[in-house]
């Protein structure tokens, strides 16, 4: 078995790429995921409960 090696050039290419992904793609996604989970969250609440009273 051997293990191949790449040329640092490959694997600086990949570790920007994967930083830009997680950067403008999986950030974003994961940002709003939760804000939108926890305005449902919110809004379930209310359904079920009322609204809040002051």
């Amino acid at each position: 078995m051997s293990q191949t090696e790449e040329p640092a050039s490959q694997t600086r290419r990949r570790e920007w790429l994967v930083f830009l992904g997680l950067t403008f793609v999986a950030a974003p996604f994961l940002t709003i995921a939760i804000v939108g989970g926890y305005g449902f969250a919110v809004w379930m609440y209310q359904i079920i409960a009322g609204p809040p009273t002051g």
